[in-house]
């Protein structure tokens, strides 16, 4: 009889997305890390919240700087609430750029 592991694979996919501490510890716990499923969305979470950081550093150039990440903030936000109805609902959305790396990271 297979081993449960107590959540979905597509609820662990979208879980991964709510912060990078779920996606993380997908990453080192024992039945999430073997799928490779929940691998790719935790890696696209995780490079998902180093664009954000990344974004948040352009706020600090005055007003155009402002601006890059108003619209940013905005793009990444709704990529966010993409990711995860798709990982809710099975499928494996890349994202672009960060997609492709999430699923070097993953052995997809």
């Amino acid at each position: 009889m297979p081993e449960e592991t107590g959540i979905s694979d597509n609820a662990a996919g979208a879980l991964a997305y709510v912060t990078i501490i779920p996606a993380i510890v997908f990453l080192v716990v024992a039945p999430y890390n073997t799928n490779s499923y929940i691998k790719f969305h935790a890696w696209q979470s995780i490079f998902l919240g180093i664009a954000a950081f990344a974004i948040g550093i352009i706020n600090v150039i005055p007003i155009l700087g402002q601006i890059v990440f108003l619209l940013g903030m905005l793009a990444l936000f709704v990529a966010w609430i993409i990711v995860i109805l798709k990982a809710s609902k099975g499928e494996r959305y890349k994202l672009p750029v960060i997609g492709n790396l999430a699923e070097k990271q993953a052995g997809v």
